[in-house]
């Protein structure tokens, strides 16, 4: 997809597909929903280029979100939850800040040590050199032993890292679940990891630039709408 003409061969105008994606990465709606919507409004679009446009543009926005997010805290809450992918239940590996900004999100079929390494080696690959000062989890054996291989990775004879591991504690990120478990409400059923993929990066890139985590937007949902305008060049 061309970064600078990603509309180009769109039959509907870049404000429609827009208004579509944004509609059903904010709110509970399912592809008819936000069909029947349009409809209201005198655009006949099917549901199966609704999905198409949230397919392509969900990650195209999280792309273009990125240099605008705030950076994270140093003080992590890492927690896993579940959705189904193609009939399974799969793990959803999600961590956030003390401010509750989303760091990072990773899909896995299993939830081991060998998952958990991997969820977290991407989250700090992402931060760069902001590595979290301390990672709060629950008391799942798992997270010690991969904090521990972390913390050694980096200096042998020094835990960089503080691991705090009270459930009680971690807290933040329970309830971040259930706010995003609230979002998906009857759509926690995806047909790949793809998928699934495409559509939380675009549901999570909503869910910041909403609660705030932007460095310079107005406030209120007409905030949001120009923010989105503005990140792909269009008039406010």
């Amino acid at each position: 997809m061309s970064s600078k003409q990603p509309f180009k061969r769109h039959r509907f105008p870049a404000m429609v597909i827009l208004v579509a994606v944004r509609m059903y990465l904010r709110y509970p709606l399912c592809y008819q929903d936000v069909t029947d919507l349009l409809a209201e409004r005198g655009l006949e679009v099917d549901r199966s280029t609704v999905f198409r446009w949230v397919q392509k543009f969900g990650p195209e926005l999280s792309r273009r979100t990125e240099r605008h997010l705030r950076r994270a805290s140093l003080n992590w809450h890492v927690d896993e939850t579940y959705i189904r992918v193609g009939g399974k239940w799969r793990y959803l590996w999600r961590a956030i800040d003390a401010n509750g900004q989303l760091v990072d999100f990773r899909l896995t079929a299993r939830r081991d040590a060998k998952a958990a390494k991997a969820f977290l080696t991407k989250a700090m690959e992402r931060v760069r050199l902001h590595r979290p000062l301390s990672i709060c989890t629950d008391k799942a054996p798992t997270y010690r032993k991969v904090i521990r291989e972390i913390n050694h990775r980096y200096d042998p004879h020094f835990d960089y890292i503080t691991h705090v591991d009270r459930k009680y504690l971690n807290n933040r990120v329970e309830s971040d679940h259930a706010a995003l478990n609230r979002l998906l409400g009857y759509r926690q059923s995806f047909r790949s990891l793809s998928c699934a993929k495409a559509t939380l990066l675009g549901m999570e890139t909503i869910r910041a630039i909403r609660n705030g985590h932007i460095q310079t937007r107005q406030t209120g949902v007409r905030g949001e709408i120009s923010f989105v305008h503005q990140l792909f060049g269009l008039a406010a």
